[in-house]
């Protein structure tokens, strides 16, 4: 295990492995601008290395536009000067994760935006397969325009170990390889027994979200959302579960799988229920109130997620890891009473520390398992966490 792999382990609770990734890499071109410049220019992203000045900035907040409903936290900015004119790259990294509701139109809008820059540059370098064609033609549309580029994490692997001479560069090529982002475009031995068991643990799932589960879910909540559950959720979101909102899409929650594509393959999915509130929802302030309250009285059944970060999507959970169900005799079984216990936790503490909204939500129940055709981007990612 690398040096890395040890330091972020040390982090209790959900591990924040694409923000502590960021600062691995950005303090480490940061010292060899030479690297940096090179992986750029190997790319086509830059076409000269004249320059006199760098400087990388990581989690730097720009302030929404107009148009935008929250402000931004860029994951990486870099600034290229050559002492008259300044290049200016955002970053934007993922690892386990997906990119948020117009996230990447809304950086390339601010980039658009920045004054006295020659070149404005915005990159989306993730781990897996995240096609983003349709943020190209946006960005060159822009005024001034903005060039796009989308790249692997296993590119950037490939061209760190022609420079591998350090023990730091060595150490990074360790944690990228432990957390799969060596990828190489070949299957394994993992992946052909995903292909050929994937239907059936879809149907083991899918069976135990179904039929009681399901009515004690609509029967607690009021409904389930018409195509829920979802191979798409599974897709963008890492999660297999039925929901259903309280108020349009600012507070809302859901019951089911977590965590499906796991960083690690030590790392197991998790289960059970969660309440989420936006980050623009005027009752925010009332309800993160509410969660924090439910957090100090029963510290050791619900877990927070950013509770106290904005802009973010804030929630708590009630879950237990798919590990703790693997030594019983009838699994699915257990899994289902499991559910059945989620929903009455999730009942009991809306009644005693919470007043959902109930007016203005129109819920269709479904037990079909794939009617989405695309993601519910209204619905944030952080309970892929």
């Amino acid at each position: 295990m690398s040096l890395f792999s040890n330091l972020l382990n040390l982090h209790s609770g959900n591990k924040p492995l694409e923000d502590f990734f960021t600062e691995i890499v950005a303090y480490f071109l940061s010292l060899n601008n030479h690297i940096l410049i090179d992986w750029l220019k190997h790319h086509s992203i830059i076409s000269d290395d004249n320059y006199s000045s760098i400087k990388i900035i990581t989690q730097q907040e720009h302030k929404g536009l107009e148009t935008h409903t929250e402000d931004s936290r860029l994951d990486i900015v870099v600034e290229l000067s050559d002492g008259l004119n300044t290049d200016v790259i955002f970053l934007e990294s993922k690892i386990g994760s997906t990119e948020g509701w117009r996230q990447l139109e809304k950086y390339a809008e601010i980039l658009s935006k920045l004054q006295n820059v020659r070149h404005r540059i915005l990159i989306y370098i993730t781990r897996d397969y995240d096609p983003k064609d349709e943020i190209k033609t946006p960005g060159s549309n822009l005024e001034p325009k903005v060039n796009f580029y989308q790249l692997r994490w296993h590119q950037f692997y490939a061209r760190l170990q022609q420079h591998s001479t350090d023990i730091l560069s060595q150490e990074i090529l360790i944690f990228m390889r432990n957390n799969r982002m060596s990828h190489t475009n070949q299957f394994s031995s993992v992946d052909l027994l995903t292909m050929v068991n994937f239907n059936k643990t879809l149907n083991l799932m899918e069976s135990t979200l179904n039929d009681e589960v399901q009515d004690k879910f609509r029967l607690a909540f009021g409904g389930v959302i018409k195509g829920a559950p979802s191979r798409t959720q599974w897709k963008w979101y890492s999660r297999y579960i039925i929901y259903t909102k309280f108020s349009g899409d600012n507070l809302w929650c859901g019951l089911g799988y977590f965590n499906l594509n796991p960083d690690t393959l030590t790392e197991y999915p998790y289960l059970g229920i969660f309440l989420e509130v936006s980050s623009s929802f005027g009752e925010r302030p009332k309800i993160i109130e509410s969660m924090q309250k439910v957090i100090n009285d029963k510290p050791n059944i619900w877990t927070p997620a950013d509770l106290t970060i904005l802009p973010a999507c804030s929630a708590i959970f009630y879950r237990k890891s798919l590990q703790e169900f693997l030594s019983e005799k009838d699994q699915l079984s257990a899994i289902k009473l499991f559910f059945q216990e989620s929903i009455k936790e999730l009942k009991t503490v809306q009644e005693q520390y919470f007043d959902f909204p109930r007016k203005g939500v129109s819920i269709e129940a479904t037990t079909e398992g794939d009617k989405e055709e695309y993601p519910d981007t209204s619905l944030s990612s952080i309970a892929s966490l």
